[in-house]
Parts: structure tokens; C-alpha cells; sequence
């Protein structure tokens, strides 16, 4: 057994993480084994066998407080080249989609801004209605709405983020490395 002929993979199923190394049959067969008790998985709506102080509470701003939030935003994503709405910060992300915005800025080296939309619940719900998008983390450029995760990850993966960042002036190219179209 040679060392291609082993993987690792990760899971994810009902918010466990699995860490599978071994062969590539052996994991394939654990994929199945997953996948056939998973789609026999129901989730329970916990809700109804909690007490109300559990449930989750959201802050709705007042109409006077929406216009104001708006204009905070836009003051915000005009005010900085590269600016992310995410859960926690930078240096601490508070969900997987947003550490994984992160990672992939700083693999670019470009300089961002963040806010925390954790800490306030007119900011989290405000930038969703900002954006007509319906989560976190969000990713501007210049101004304009890049996305979420998949998008930047995608973006990111086919180079087409770093050519938005250099056509933004946020990133210099490197002579040699960087393809950007005219």
C-alpha cells in the first residue's frame, strides 16, 4: 500500500465531525455507511419540548433605526476597499463560513475591514436587507456586493477574486502570476 493510496476526508453529518484516514476503499465504504444512516436521520423540533426563555429572540429594528442602519452600512462599505460582514472577527471567526472568508482574504494579503454583526442585531439583520442576501458573511468590493462563502470561494478558486481585488486597486499584481483581462 503505497502513501496515494491513502486519504483522509472529513465530515460533516448532524453536526458531528468525522475524520476518516485509511485506504480508499475503507473510506469509501464509511462514506456509504454514513450516507445510508444519515438519510434515515430525522431532526426534532426542540422548540416544543423547551421553555420560551430558549427560544431565540431576534431584535427587529424600529423603521427610524432601519433608514439609520442603512446609512451606517453604506458609510461603512464606501469608507473601505474590502469590507466583510461576518460572525466574530478576523483573529477569532464565530462560524466556519466566515473563518473561511477570512482565510481566503489573507491568502490573497489584501487589507480588509470587518464588523462583527454578532454585536449588534440591527447590523446582522440591516446588512441582509442591505444586500438582499440572506446570510453571513458578506464580502464587498469597492462598493459592490460581492457574496457569501460560496461565491467568494468560488471567486477565489478560479482566480476571479484576485482580478476583482487588482481591478479594485486593494492588491498589486505580481508580474508573472497574476492574470488579469483588460
Amino acid at each position: 500500500e503505497s502513501i496515494g493510496d491513502n486519504i483522509k476526508i472529513m465530515l460533516r453529518v448532524g453536526g458531528l465531525r468525522l475524520l476518516q484516514c485509511g485506504s480508499v476503499p475503507a473510506v469509501v465504504g464509511t462514506m456509504r455507511t454514513i450516507a445510508a444512516r444519515s438519510s434515515r436521520i430525522r431532526l426534532s423540533n426542540f422548540r416544543s419540548f423547551s421553555h420560551s426563555d430558549f427560544e431565540t429572540k431576534r431584535k427587529v429594528p424600529v423603521p427610524e433605526d432601519s433608514a439609520a442602519i442603512k446609512e451606517l452600512i453604506a458609510e461603512q462599505i464606501q469608507e473601505h476597499k474590502v469590507m466583510v460582514y461576518m460572525k466574530g472577527t478576523p483573529s477569532m471567526p464565530q462560524c466556519g463560513f466566515s473563518q473561511q472568508v477570512v482565510r481566503i482574504l489573507h491568502a490573497t494579503g489584501v487589507e480588509f475591514a470587518s464588523v462583527n454583526v454578532l454585536e449588534d442585531d440591527g447590523i446582522r439583520q440591516g446588512i441582509k436587507d442591505f444586500s438582499q442576501w440572506p446570510t453571513i458573511p458578506q464580502l464587498y468590493i469597492n462598493g459592490e456586493f460581492v457574496g457569501g462563502c460560496d461565491i467568494v470561494t468560488q471567486a477565489f478558486q478560479s482566480g476571479e477574486l484576485e482580478e476583482t481585488l487588482i481591478k479594485a486597486g486593494a492588491i498589486e499584481p505580481i508580474p508573472g502570476v497574476n492574470k488579469t483581462s483588460s
